[in-house]
């Protein structure tokens, strides 16, 4: 096989490679524009808002806003709940801090095996349902932050594959302009190879 039918091969071959990856990267930018389309329309539908800004002033520990929760939560205050950052913030630094405050630490299963063991306590009751509730939606705004998480790994991913695919092409065309500079010959590598 002559040098100029290998180059030939390994520049086809290449240019194989850069469709693959434009393909890969299209791919991934439907996946990010899908996961964080989804991601968005799911939380609006939730309508939560974060407190206002005049509400972090006066934290205090056993209020609705505790002073744990000026670092991340006051960051959103006033703008409604849609992205999946907000959406841990508002899971893992308000519901979490308001469960933890609960009688058992708002544990659903220890706040429930409490109530099983004295079904008269209305009180004990109630805390198992707002329990059930916290730790549900708690639950399911990690579970829209984990798909955000999806969205931006898709994101630049598809960015890196487009970087490859541009490389790609450029060694691509190299290889096709070294071909047109090598004369077609009847010797092959293993010839040349072996006259040197």
């Amino acid at each position: 096989m002559d040098r100029r039918t290998i180059d030939l091969l390994i520049a086809g071959t290449g240019a194989i490679v850069v469709v693959a990856l434009l393909a890969a990267g299209a791919l991934g930018l439907w996946a990010a524009s899908f996961t964080n389309s989804n991601v968005h329309s799911q939380l609006a539908k939730q309508d939560i808002t974060f407190p206002a800004a005049s509400a972090f002033a006066h934290a205090k520990a056993g209020t609705e806003i505790t002073p744990s929760m000026i670092p991340s939560v006051s960051m959103y205050a006033g703008q409604q709940l849609l992205t999946g950052p907000q959406a841990k913030a508002w899971a893992d630094d308000f519901i979490a801090v308001h469960l933890s405050e609960m009688p058992y630490g708002g544990v659903y299963d220890a706040v429930s095996t409490a109530a099983r063991a004295d079904p008269t306590n209305k009180a004990l009751a109630a805390e198992v349902t707002t329990s059930f509730e916290g730790t549900t939606l708690r639950g399911l705004l990690l579970e829209a932050y984990a798909f955000s998480v999806f969205g931006e790994v898709a994101t630049w991913a598809a960015i890196g594959a487009f970087i490859l695919a541009g490389l790609m092409a450029i060694l691509v065309v190299l290889g096709f302009l070294h071909a047109r500079k090598e004369e077609p010959s009847s010797r092959t590598l293993s010839d040349t190879t072996a006259t040197s």
